[in-house]
């Protein structure tokens, strides 16, 4: 069977491959000894985004066919892999500190933009009430530390 998805592929539900909105888990021989494992792929992401030990049958010798539990379980610890790799990518991509000015709080952020022709950053400043009060596109090696931080907000955020 193909790892390439496209949207119109239907549903599968075999003893040692499943795919289904999205999502395929198939059944490999596991590498580190003599069992199984399952590999979980979601439509559009080349690589797995998890292998998991998988359980013998009752023989012993094959792998226990999937169900729609064991699926479902896949599914979700995979969804959960991907959201905490997309917060870490975003948190990597993302400083802020707050600081405070004549009375007010303000929360400062660095954000990273890797555009692959145009790499930036977006140094903001958000007041205590959630709303942005400045904003400015900067170099991405921009040098973001409190102080900075503190200057810029003494000096009006103005553009750096």
């Amino acid at each position: 069977m193909s790892d390439e998805h496209t949207p119109a592929e239907s549903e599968v539900m075999e003893p040692t491959f499943w795919r289904k909105n999205g999502w395929t888990a198939r059944v490999i021989k596991n590498e580190e000894d003599d069992g199984w494992a399952v590999e979980i792929h979601k439509q559009g992401i080349a690589e797995p985004v998890l292998i998991s030990p998988w359980v013998m049958g009752r023989d012993k010798k094959n792998p226990k066919p999937f169900d729609a539990p064991a699926f479902a379980t896949f599914v979700k610890t995979a969804s959960e892999v991907l959201d905490r790799s997309a917060r870490q990518r975003d948190q990597a991509m993302t400083k802020q500190l707050s600081i405070a000015w004549e009375g007010r709080w303000y929360e400062v952020r660095l954000e990273l933009v890797a555009d692959e022709y145009d790499p930036h950053a977006l140094l903001s400043a958000i007041d205590d009430a959630g709303a942005t009060v400045a904003k400015h596109r900067v170099p991405m090696n921009f040098k973001f530390n409190r102080d900075v931080a503190n200057a810029w907000a003494r000096g009006g955020f103005p553009e750096p």
